[in-house]
């Protein structure tokens, strides 16, 4: 799809990947609807969109709540005339082993990381399909294709959202709506400090959010349904190949990381 002159939807557009992503698209041509719950910086987001794109606009919501998630897709696609591409990246970390992990804690991850974005899509899905044009990018994370020690809430959202994302492919495979699915890897946003989580094991280099931005760009632009950014897909299918050996030499590398955080 080309960007020039299309309505772009982009939720956890306050920072991170979705504050990256949202001027790069302004600059391309594209209207941009920025959703996030801080109001101020999205305001600051928005701000920078309409330098390119005059009719811009932030939304602010908290996309924690599904049934709103639902509305304010509708919402924005009555305010702009049309959504061309919904970009669903907002998400939540949860950083905590299975042993303390609680059932609120579970269903909040899944309200924010999984349902949200499902029922965005399917609130614009409709409209889409009548235009038989648009796309939806599903923002997923590494750990919706390999499983991370500490985090399994946050890794079934995630798995739960690339598993949506290849049926929602399949069965709009000949229809003029795509579906692209982005699994970002150790990236430099805040997911890694907020509150209410477990100190992360990963201590090593992280990936510039911008770096990611212009992978997703790359993606509306492209032919490719699924999109590793860092490229570690070879990790994935070594994990798919050697399972028991992956399992272990992530036990391994948690066991390590725990001692040396004392």
């Amino acid at each position: 799809m080309e960007l020039d002159g299309v309505n772009v939807l982009v939720t956890g557009a306050s920072s991170g990947i979705g504050a990256a992503l949202a001027p790069l698209l302004a600059e391309r041509g594209a209207t941009v609807a920025v959703v996030a719950r801080r109001a101020d910086r999205l305001a600051a987001v928005a701000e920078r969109c309409c330098v390119h794109a005059p009719r811009s606009r932030a939304y602010r919501a908290d996309l924690s709540d599904p049934a709103a998630a639902e509305h304010l897709a509708r919402s924005v696609w009555d305010d702009f005339g049309a959504i061309d591409v919904l970009v669903n990246n907002a998400a939540a970390p949860k950083r905590r082993r299975v042993q303390q992990l609680s059932t609120e804690e579970l269903q909040a991850t899944m309200a924010t990381n999984f349902e949200s974005p499902v029922r965005m899509s399917l609130a614009v899905l409709p409209r889409m399909l009548e235009r038989d044009r648009g796309c939806i990018v599903n923002v997923s994370s590494f750990g919706g294709r390999v499983g991370i020690p500490g985090e399994a809430a946050y890794c079934a959202s995630k798995f739960a959202l690339a598993g949506w994302s290849e049926s929602m492919a399949l069965d709009l495979w000949h229809t003029g709506v795509d579906v692209r699915l982005v699994l970002p890897g150790a990236i430099a946003t805040e997911i890694w400090d907020q509150p209410d989580n477990d100190p992360p094991l990963y201590q090593g280099e992280l990936e510039p959010a911008e770096d990611v931005a212009a992978g997703i760009i790359a993606a509306i632009e492209g032919d490719a349904f699924e999109h590793y950014l860092p490229d570690m897909k070879a990790l994935a299918e070594y994990k798919t190949s050697a399972i028991d050996d992956f399992m272990a030499g992530a036990v391994a590398f948690a066991d390590e990381a725990r001692t040396q955080r004392g």
